[in-house]
């Protein structure tokens, strides 16, 4: 090939990449229309959530995550990022619970997003539920947690809401 040949190559190559990256970052991009949309409820006990959604969406597991080691490894106890008062304030008028049906709060973005919950394998759904007792040490539960989260399994809307029962 002649230089000027790999030079077209070249840039045709960083064009095409350039237009592939403005278009995936762009709002106009074709949507799936056979996948099913998460059911996302407002909540009726709150005017809003205790941080603002968009961040909450994106980070909500990191803000569980840093609540439950306070609680469960420092012994801190607060209200404000608290799995219970999730569960208290996002709990489904219909169902009474966050995980009990394919639309219930948590269910329903995370069967979208293919990501199984762990959380009630230990806690209750239903908000001021009694808790379900820890078979396990912190320590340990901490870890199964942890081994959990790292678990790559792809779970069904039907399967995620037998995981609460």
């Amino acid at each position: 090939m002649t230089g000027k040949l790999k030079r077209l190559l070249a840039l045709g190559a960083v064009v095409l990449t350039t237009a592939t990256l403005a278009w995936a970052g762009s709002d106009t991009q074709p949507k799936a229309s056979g996948a099913p949309k998460p059911v996302i409820t407002k909540s009726v006990k709150a005017e809003q959530c205790v941080e603002d959604t968009a961040y909450m969406r994106r980070n909500h597991m990191k803000v569980l995550d840093g609540h439950r080691d306070k609680t469960v490894i420092e012994g801190i106890r607060t209200k404000k990022h608290s799995l219970k008062e999730c569960i208290n304030c996002h709990a489904s008028e219909k169902t009474g619970s966050v995980a009990a049906a394919k639309d219930d709060f948590c269910v329903s973005c995370h069967s979208y997003a293919a990501v199984k919950i762990d959380c009630f394998e230990c806690h209750s759904t239903k908000p001021k539920g009694s808790m379900a007792m820890h078979p396990l040490n912190a320590e340990t539960a901490h870890l199964k947690h942890a081994l959990a989260v790292n678990a790559d399994v792809k779970v069904s809307a039907e399967e995620m809401a037998k995981v609460a029962q």
